[in-house]
């Protein structure tokens, strides 16, 4: 992992233009977002802003110091943590959060880290019994491209190969694919063109559709789409 987060955080920067995109990420965590709430990898705020706004009860966390200050500055009332979800210590180091969130969630987050099975053991130590996993993300392996390799993505899943790496003692809720029209940006973006950024252009034309993408999903009742979803509970 690099010290620095270049090419993350121009893309983070390009999605933050994406206000429509953003707000209908964050409606999926909405049934599952009444108490206690863990973000893994903040990033620069991008989800955690809706949260924060609608009054949720919100501990940010994320993995590198360039973020970590960026959320400090930006959520100066809310916990801000350092977390590493496979840190060899991690029940030690992070003892005053086990068995404590009603719902901790990752966005974009569990394809960068190799052992994502140790990643999902330990989200299962922070939840408390009946608490919820919200895992996010990108889908198809042949969708691999530049854009994953600069954003030192390990891999792309499937719903079969994302609920494989649920700990035991989770229950899958529900599993889907999302955002069907991002598979086409993504394509032509990192695999025809070969960039390693997704341009704030892009974006904000995006955004301007998102109601129309929002309608295909729909109707293909998240049948396929850019990310898959899983959605755990853990066992009481």
């Amino acid at each position: 992992m690099n010290d620095i987060d270049k090419e993350g955080e121009e893309i983070l920067n390009s999605i933050a233009v994406a206000k429509n995109f953003n707000e209908w990420m964050c409606s999926k965590l909405e049934p599952y977002s009444s108490q206690k709430i863990l973000e893994i990898g903040s990033g620069i705020g991008n989800i955690s802003q809706f949260l924060i706004k609608n009054n949720k009860d919100l501990v940010l966390s994320d993995l590198r110091n360039q973020y970590i200050k960026y959320l400090e500055q930006k959520f100066p009332k809310n916990k801000i943590i350092q977390l590493n979800l496979v840190d060899p210590n991690f029940q030690e180091k992070y003892k005053d959060h086990l068995n404590k969130y009603q719902l901790v969630f990752a966005l974009n987050v569990i394809e960068h880290i190799q052992d994502d099975k140790l990643a999902m053991e330990n989200i299962n130590k922070l939840l408390k019994p009946g608490g919820f996993s919200f895992i996010l993300v990108p889908a198809y392996g042949f969708l691999f491209n530049h854009l994953d390799k600069s954003l030192d993505h390990f891999r792309r899943y499937n719903k079969k190969k994302l609920k494989a790496i649920m700990p035991k003692d989770f229950k899958t809720i529900k599993t889907y694919y999302f955002n069907f029209v991002g598979i086409f940006g993504w394509f032509l973006t990192g695999t025809i063109l070969r960039k390693k950024t997704i341009p704030k252009s892009n974006m904000r034309l995006y955004n301007k559709l998102v109601p129309l993408f929002k309608f295909i999903d729909l109707i293909l009742l998240n049948k396929v789409g850019l990310s898959v979803i899983n959605i755990s509970k853990k066992k009481l």
